[in-house]
């Protein structure tokens, strides 16, 4: 396993995240998920270029979130961010929000992605390089 296979990213909750109640809004908790996603990849891009490459990318086709407590402004959360499983098409991404300080989770979320082939618009078989470096990275639960 890669020492670098979870990643951390750090969040500053702002007002503009807010809904009426004064906490985060939970729509604004997927987008916390998708910038930790997106440093995930801009953490280990040589995976991210081998997929570029092969002109394939990852969708998401489930989401699964628990929300745990509130995040309020001023929060300064992390959003930890690891592979859970690599299947034959797809792979599964845990993710947990939780407060910097205290690390006491905020929201937990598992993401199910498929392999998709741009030039044909269908899920392919996860194989070769890009599983290679993906099993490096798998964190076990």
């Amino acid at each position: 396993m890669d020492a670098n296979a979870t990643v951390v990213t750090p969040i500053r909750v702002r007002g503009y995240h807010l809904d009426g109640y004064g906490h985060v809004n939970n729509a604004r908790y997927l987008e916390f998920l998708e910038e930790g996603r997106w440093d995930y990849f801009d953490r280990h891009p040589d995976l991210a270029e081998v997929v570029r490459r092969e002109r394939l990318g990852f969708v998401v086709v489930n989401l699964n979130l628990d929300y745990r407590r509130p995040a309020v402004a001023g929060d300064d959360l992390e959003v930890v961010t690891s592979i859970a499983e690599i299947g034959t098409r797809r792979m599964r991404i845990r993710q947990r929000i939780r407060h910097a300080v205290s690390g006491r989770a905020v929201a937990d979320a598992d993401l199910t992605f498929l392999l998709m082939d741009f030039s044909t618009q269908r899920a392919v078989t996860i194989e070769g390089e890009v599983r290679d470096r993906l099993a490096a990275l798998v964190v076990a639960s």
